[in-house]
C-alpha cells in the first residue's frame, strides 16, 4: 500500500495478531494501515527465548521473532506507522481513526491491542524481566527445570500457573497476601494436594534480589501481619496477579466481558459492530499465547476481506 491509497481497513495495534491480519490483507490485495501503538511487537518484545512458536527449533528471540512478522506483512504491502490510537468513532462507517498525529478513517477496523500483564511495581521490577521474572508461565516454565521458583497471587490464574510449573520446577511457592485463597474449590484442593507447592500466607515481595551479574536469585518476602522479612532463595518469579485488556482508547463502544476483553461471536472475529474485528490478546483471556494470536489475526483479516466483499468495497 502506498501513502497515498485510502486504507480498506485499519489495524489497531501490532504484535502477533496485528502483523499477520496484516500479512492476510496485503496478500488479498487490500490496502491496510496499522497502528503500532507503544509498543511495537506486543508483548513478545520484553521476552527473551521463544521456544515454542513453530518453525523455529533452535528457539529465537522474542523482539527478533517480532521483526520477521513486521518484515513480512510490510512485504506484502502493509503500511506501518509509529502512531498510537487514543480514540476511536465506530458510530458510522466509514469509521474514524484518532491517533496522537492525526485522523483516519476505514470501511473497516481490525482491533489486535493486546492486554498488559499487571506487575507488582516494584522499584527495579523492569530490570528483572527476562532474568528469572516472568507473567507466562506456558512460555516460561521450561527454563526453570529442577529449579525452586514463586508464583505471586491468590486467583485461579496464580494456582493454574503453580500446578502447571511443578511439571519443571523441584519446587513452587505460592505467595498471597492473605491466609485464603480466591481460587475455585477445586483449584485450591490440587494445589494443597501436590507436593511440591508450598504456600506462603499473609506474605507480599518486599523486593527482588540479584546475584552478581542480576539475575533474580531470591526474594525478600514481607508479613502482611507483623511487617518482618525474610528471604526465600528462588530463581524464577512468576507474577500471575492478572492481566489488562488495552481497550481504554474505545470508550465502551463495543460490548465486552466483565474483566474488559473484546467479545467476538462464537468461531469468530467479529465485534459487535459490522466492519469491526478482533484478534489477539485484546479478545482472548484463556490462551494468550503467539501462535493463537496469530490464528485469530488470520481470521480477522479473512472475516474482513470477506465483509468488504459484501458491502461492495
Amino acid at each position: 500500500m502506498s501513502d497515498t491509497t485510502e486504507p480498506k481497513v485499519i489495524i489497531i495495534g501490532s504484535g502477533p495478531a496485528g502483523y499477520t491480519a496484516g500479512l492476510y490483507l496485503g496478500r488479498a490485495n487490500i490496502p491496510n494501515l496499522m497502528f503500532e501503538g507503544q509498543q511495537p511487537g506486543g508483548q513478545l518484545t520484553i521476552t527473551t527465548e521463544v521456544e515454542n512458536y513453530p518453525g523455529f527449533p533452535e528457539g529465537i528471540d522474542g523482539p527478533e521473532l517480532m521483526m520477521k512478522f513486521r518484515a513480512q506483512a510490510e512485504r506484502f504491502g502493509t503500511l506501518i506507522r509509529s502512531e498510537t490510537v487514543t480514540s476511536v468513532d465506530l458510530g458510522a462507517s466509514p469509521f474514524k481513526i484518532v491517533t496522537d498525529k492525526g485522523e483516519y478513517t476505514a470501511p473497516a477496523v481490525i482491533i489486535a491491542t493486546g492486554s498488559t500483564a499487571r506487575w507488582l511495581g516494584l522499584p527495579d521490577e523492569e530490570k528483572f524481566m527476562g532474568k528469572g521474572l516472568s507473567a507466562c508461565a506456558t512460555c516460561d516454565g521450561f527454563f526453570f527445570r529442577d529449579q525452586e521458583i514463586a508464583v505471586v497471587g491468590g486467583g485461579d490464574t496464580a494456582l493454574e500457573e503453580a500446578l502447571y510449573l511443578t511439571n519443571f520446577a523441584s519446587k513452587v511457592t505460592l505467595i498471597h497476601r492473605r491466609d485464603e485463597l480466591r481460587g475455585s474449590k477445586i483449584m485450591q484442593q490440587r494445589a494443597f494436594d501436590n507436593p511440591k507447592i508450598e504456600i506462603a500466607w499473609n506474605s507480599v515481595i518486599n523486593r527482588y534480589l540479584p546475584d552478581e551479574q542480576g539475575n533474580l536469585k531470591g526474594l525478600e518476602l514481607k508479613d502482611t501481619q507483623d511487617g518482618s522479612l525474610r528471604e526465600l532463595p528462588v530463581t524464577g518469579c512468576f507474577i500471575a496477579i492478572g492481566h489488562t485488556p488495552n481497550t481504554q482508547f474505545l470508550d465502551g463502544q463495543l460490548k465486552t466481558d466483565e474483566n474488559g476483553y473484546l467479545i467476538t461471536k462464537p468461531d469468530s472475529a467479529a465485534t459487535d459492530i459490522p466492519g469491526v474485528f478482533a484478534a489477539g490478546d485484546v479478545q482472548d483471556h484463556v490462551y494468550r499465547q503467539a501462535i493463537t494470536s496469530a490464528g485469530t489475526g488470520c481470521m480477522a483479516a479473512i472475516e474482513a476481506e470477506r465483509w468488504l466483499g459484501e458491502q461492495g468495497l
